[in-house]
């Protein structure tokens, strides 16, 4: 197996429901692509602004068709046509026509808008390549958030493992780290594999979960807290695919006492080991690394969040107390792309 497949893990993921309701509570993710490494602008782009006019003018004609024909292969394979309807008329019938449009910002490939209809107001994310082509879209609603604002964690963090792991993404730009271009709550996501002295993350072929070295080793709490959701029964991914409906796969929050939500996501099924509302220990076992949700390879994706709700939340910059990166002791440190740490 090409061992490029398997050098920088992909898990990019936002909460979804799949069930239409009325407005202002609906939400369906269709999918998404990882964002390219390309220096981020607020402006928007001429690709994106062609679009999002196409898309306006063929969801207010229910042109369903040709929405679909607007999407990327990859994307088409992901959602048939017959899905797309599906959506695209749950949408309609909960919001109405779209009449006024708002460009929010820009992440790379990725554009923002909101999008006032004749029901309610929704958020449209929309990835486009140089060609128009749509490879992600994703709506949810919109609403003004008084959410509190964290610059940092405050709470003393070991990290989520033992032994030595690298990191694969982390960092604050776009060439460290793709998740800072991407859903806000993830922004400072961090991926963490286990590499041998090759700089192979697997053994054998790669073509099985246990090949890999970060495959069911003990994921553990970083600090004291409570678990506020536990996802358990999401199946293990055959390396090099992707399950983007349930895009965290099996997943943990922790709630800690400063009220910052630690997200884990891609544990492997039925390994989780807490339950919502337990409380946990700095060091206490939550579960073993796995391969399911957005993930092309056994891995864990972590990262901080202000509030529970992935849909409304902002990325909170992690440090950890005391770690050793690349054999050298740092106190309050944010690991970095290709970082190799373990707790002391």
């Amino acid at each position: 197996m090409n061992e490029s497949v398997f050098t920088q893990p992909f898990s990019l993921f936002q909460r979804s429901t799949t069930m239409p309701i009325k407005p202002p509570l609906f939400s369906l993710l269709i999918f998404a692509l990882p964002f390219f490494n390309v220096p981020g602008q607020f402006a928007e782009s001429e690709p994106h602004q062609a679009a999002v006019c196409r898309f306006e003018k063929q969801y207010n004609a229910s042109d369903h068709e040709a929405v679909f024909a607007s999407f990327a292969a990859v994307m088409q394979e992901a959602l048939p046509l017959l899905e797309t309807r599906k959506f695209l008329a749950s949408v309609k019938s909960g919001y109405g026509s779209i009449i006024e449009r708002e460009f929010l910002r820009r992440a790379n490939n990725t554009a923002f808008y909101k999008m006032r209809c004749e029901r309610g107001t929704f958020v449209l994310t929309l990835t486009a390549d140089a060609d128009e082509n749509v490879s992600g879209l994703f709506i949810r609603p919109y609403r003004e958030i008084d959410s509190p604002k964290m610059e940092r964690t405050k709470t003393g963090l070991i990290l989520p493992f033992r032994g030595e792991w690298t990191v694969v993404w982390g960092g604050d730009t776009p060439e460290q780290n793709y998740h800072s271009a991407g859903h806000l709550s993830q922004k400072y996501a961090v991926d963490f594999i286990i590499r041998d002295e090759n700089r192979k993350s697997y053994r054998l072929s790669g073509e099985s979960n246990n090949d890999f070295h970060a495959f069911e080793k003990e994921l553990i709490a970083p600090c004291n807290g409570e678990v506020v959701l536990a996802v358990d029964g999401i199946k293990d991914n055959t390396p090099g695919q992707l399950n983007p409906f349930f895009p965290t796969g099996n997943t943990v929050i922790l709630k800690t006492e400063n009220l910052e939500y630690l997200c884990f996501a891609h544990f492997k099924q039925h390994s989780i080991k807490v339950t919502q509302g337990q409380r946990v220990r700095q060091g206490d076992l939550l579960g073993l690394c796995g391969n399911s949700g957005n993930s092309s390879e056994p891995h864990l994706h972590f990262h901080v969040q202000n509030v529970e709700d992935m849909n409304a939340a902002t990325g909170v910059k992690c440090y950890f107390s005391k770690i050793i990166v690349d054999g050298e002791m740092w106190s309050d440190y944010s690991p970095l792309q290709n970082d190799k740490v373990r707790n002391p």
